[in-house]
């Protein structure tokens, strides 16, 4: 999940929850036992159309309007699959 620089949350991704997102995305991780994961936030990556997004590395998937639990629940569904969630991926 990104901010602006300065760490201020300003923008599309914080005014759709970014900040509470990126608390629920590591406590699944670790509900999850997704020990091979690490969060990382980002500063802006000038993609506010499609806000929040979220990187999956070393895969380079990348996935746009990640804006629910529901969301993130989706993706780290394919995670444990091995698959992209293509419904969110950015291409």
């Amino acid at each position: 999940m990104s901010f602006r620089a300065g760490g201020d949350q300003l923008g599309k991704c914080a005014r759709k929850g970014s900040g509470q997102l990126l608390g629920y995305l590591e406590a699944e991780l670790s509900d999850r036992g997704m020990s091979d994961f690490q969060v990382s936030s980002v500063g802006c990556l000038k993609l506010c159309d499609h806000g929040p997004i979220m990187i999956i590395y070393p895969e380079g998937l990348w996935y746009g309007a990640v804006e629910s639990e529901e969301a993130i629940d989706e993706i780290l569904d394919a995670c444990e699959k091995n698959q992209p969630c293509e419904k969110y991926l950015l291409t």
